[in-house]
């Protein structure tokens, strides 16, 4: 089973419980890094998250995920928050950020850089625009490697 199939069951299936948890599921991501597998679950609200909140989660999903048995293979389980620096994996995490300053990592660069920063405008299915000083900068989804919010401190 692709890894996005595993995280789509595993989504479903624990969306409603972390929304009656009074938590929003932010992210699930299943990968495999060396030898090991890991199901990173991403919960936030609107006060943070803290480190008794992801216990909370993780010993309620934990039964959960085993009596499912959706992933066949064993795997450790992580309970996070997005942090600051949030990733943007998915178009409502764009839609969200609309007005605050993200940064974008590109797989092909745009005016001799593959990285930038910038407040985020708009957000469609297939691209998005960046406010770049006095430039607006169009990108397309798929020149995207990486996007997060940015951590300015």
């Amino acid at each position: 089973m692709a890894n996005s199939n595993i995280e789509s069951k595993v989504e479903q299936l624990l969306l409603p419980i972390i929304q009656d948890l009074q938590y929003e599921l932010y992210d699930v991501q299943y990968i495999k890094e060396g030898k090991d597998y890991y199901l990173r679950i991403t919960i936030d609200q609107p006060n943070g998250i803290s480190l008794e909140d992801c216990e909370t989660v993780n010993r309620v999903i934990d039964d959960v995920l085993e009596e499912a048995d959706i992933i066949k293979t064993s795997y450790f389980l992580e309970v996070s928050s997005p942090g600051i620096e949030r990733i943007l994996r998915k178009p409502w995490h764009f839609e969200k950020q609309i007005g605050n300053k993200i940064v974008v990592k590109l797989f092909k660069a745009i005016d001799k850089q593959k990285e930038l920063e910038g407040i985020l405008v708009t957000y469609q299915k297939d691209e998005l625009s960046l406010q770049i000083e006095e430039k607006l900068i169009k990108i397309e989804n798929k020149n995207i490697a990486v996007a997060k919010l940015a951590g300015d401190f």
